[in-house]
Parts: C-alpha cells; structure tokens; sequence
C-alpha cells in the first residue's frame, strides 16, 4: 500500500508571533495541492517526513510546541539561506 503524502504550511512574524504556527495541512490530495501552491508562489518546500507528521497532529492555528522549536528553526535557516541566494 503506497503511503499517502503530508504537507504542512506554516507561517511566522517575528513581530506577531511568539512562534511558527500551522496556516495549512493536508494529506493525499490536499498535501499535493499545498506543494503546488508553494511551487507556483515561489515558497521554498522542506522535506522531513517525521516532522510533517508531527506539525499534521497540531490544528490549524495552533503554534508550534516548544519542543519542535529546533527542528522548526532548522527549516527557517534553511528557508533564509534560498532567500538570500
């Protein structure tokens, strides 16, 4: 059985939030669309399979818990880096 795709959308501001929180999550169809959306609005997509499973059981809205901050930083670093190239 082939496993169905996640995607997850998150948004942060350094100067609204006090951390990323989820704005989109999907599975099968609905994860292809977010892909899509983000390739076509030229947002940068971060592949970790284990973190789109995590950030998938938090709700729309909701901030990311303290203890995937690491992890989290390590998308917007690498986020940062496609930005400034």
């Amino acid at each position: 059985m082939k496993k169905r795709s996640i995607a997850n959308a998150l948004k942060y501001s350094q100067s609204e939030d006090s951390a990323p929180k989820v704005v989109a999550k999907g599975k099968g169809f609905t994860a292809e669309k977010i892909k899509e959306l983000a390739e076509k609005n030229g947002i940068p997509v971060y592949k970790d399979e284990k973190l789109s499973t995590q950030l998938y059981n938090l709700s729309i809205g909701e901030e990311i818990p303290p203890e995937l901050y690491n992890v989290v930083a390590e998308v917007l670093a690498f986020i940062a880096r496609l930005d400034n190239n």
